[in-house]
Formats: structure tokens, C-alpha cells, sequence
């Protein structure tokens, strides 16, 4: 029997979440089947259950895409801060979730994943990780523009950060639910909001 690569392991795995990612979208989580997942992904019980062993790991799995590349940009940002205003990074993080929503509806599954946290504590302990990770790569900049005077030192660095976290929430919930024209303008609205040195952006 010829030996599964991991190349082919991976294939199959993102096949089954864009197919899960399909059902979620149409009927909602606890209306979807483990059924409607094998059909509309088009394999065998054995081969979904070889790579996820429930529901619930499918739905944690597509939330952890769903902050990935949020996460990248602020790594990037931690490891590398100089001449990024705050709002240069938020708008960065905006762009992210809008062209990701374009592709693949990312805002709209994130919607679903925040109503079924609400009663999984262990995908609400998930995403209270991975928000705490955005979070806390996001305290040095501000501390770095608290430093520089570009931000003000009568707010902790972890306030402000909590701030800049909070406005992510509420710009994917309108990019799920309202006309794009409606937050087309909000990157270049932080950005003008959150300013760098003497106005730069």
C-alpha cells in the first residue's frame, strides 16, 4: 500500500474545512450534519473522521484560520514596530478581514463562532487565547508610541491595546451583516483616528 503523504494529508484536511466552511455558512452549525459534511465534501466517514473526530474540532480548526493571518500581521508588526502608526497597523488588520470576507466569508463564519462560544467553553477558551495573543503583540507598540508621545500615558498600554482589539469585533460583524460601501471608509477612518508622528499615517 502506497504511504500517504503529508502533502496529500494536507490537501485532504483543507478539503473537508472549505467543505464544513460551505455547510456552516448555509444551514448554521447545529443544523449541519456529520452527514451533509461528508457529502458535501465528497468522502467517506473514515476519511473525515481521520482528520477530525467531531464537529466541534471542525469549528475550532476554521477559527484558528480565521485569526491566523491577524495574528502574522501583528507578530510582524511586534518584531518590526518602527514607522508604523497605531492606525497604519489597525487599517492593516481591517484590509485583512475584508479581503479574507471577499474570498471565503470569514467575517460571516466568525459571527457563527462567537454565537457557538457562547456555550463551548472550550472554543470560548480558544478564542480568549487567540485574542489574547493579538492582544498582548499589540501592548508594545502602543507602549513605544506612549514613549514617543505620539500616544497619551494616562491610559495603560493594555487599555489602549484592549481599545484597538475591541474595534476588530465590530468591523467584522458589519462586514457580515451591512453593504460593503457602509465600511469601506473605516481603514482610512483608524487610520486618520490613530495618526503617527505630526499627522503621518
Amino acid at each position: 500500500m502506497p504511504k500517504v503523504t503529508q502533502q496529500h494529508m494536507d490537501a485532504r484536511r483543507a478539503q473537508i474545512l472549505d467543505a464544513a466552511r460551505r455547510c456552516f455558512l448555509r444551514d448554521g452549525f447545529h443544523s449541519t450534519s456529520m452527514q451533509d459534511l461528508f457529502a458535501e465534501a465528497g468522502l467517506s466517514s473514515g476519511a473525515v473522521y481521520r482528520h477530525f473526530t467531531s464537529k466541534d474540532e471542525m469549528i475550532l480548526a476554521i477559527a484558528e484560520e480565521n485569526m491566523r493571518d491577524v495574528l502574522d500581521i501583528t507578530l510582524a508588526v511586534a518584531a518590526n514596530r518602527q514607522g508604523q502608526s497605531i492606525g497604519a497597523v489597525l487599517a492593516e488588520l481591517l484590509d485583512v478581514i475584508r479581503v479574507q470576507s471577499v474570498e471565503e466569508d470569514v467575517a460571516g463564519l466568525a459571527v457563527l463562532v462567537w454565537g457557538e462560544a457562547m456555550r463551548n467553553r472550550s472554543l470560548a477558551r480558544k478564542l480568549d487565547d487567540l485574542m489574547g495573543r493579538v492582544h498582548a503583540n499589540l501592548v508594545p507598540l502602543v507602549r513605544d508610541h506612549q514613549e514617543s508621545g505620539d500616544l497619551p500615558s494616562n491610559a495603560t498600554a493594555e487599555g489602549i491595546a484592549s481599545t484597538m482589539v475591541s474595534v476588530l469585533p465590530g468591523y467584522i460583524l458589519q462586514v457580515a451583516l451591512l453593504d460593503q460601501t457602509v465600511v469601506a471608509e473605516m481603514p482610512d477612518a483608524v487610520r486618520a483616528l490613530w495618526p503617527g508622528p505630526a499627522g503621518e499615517r
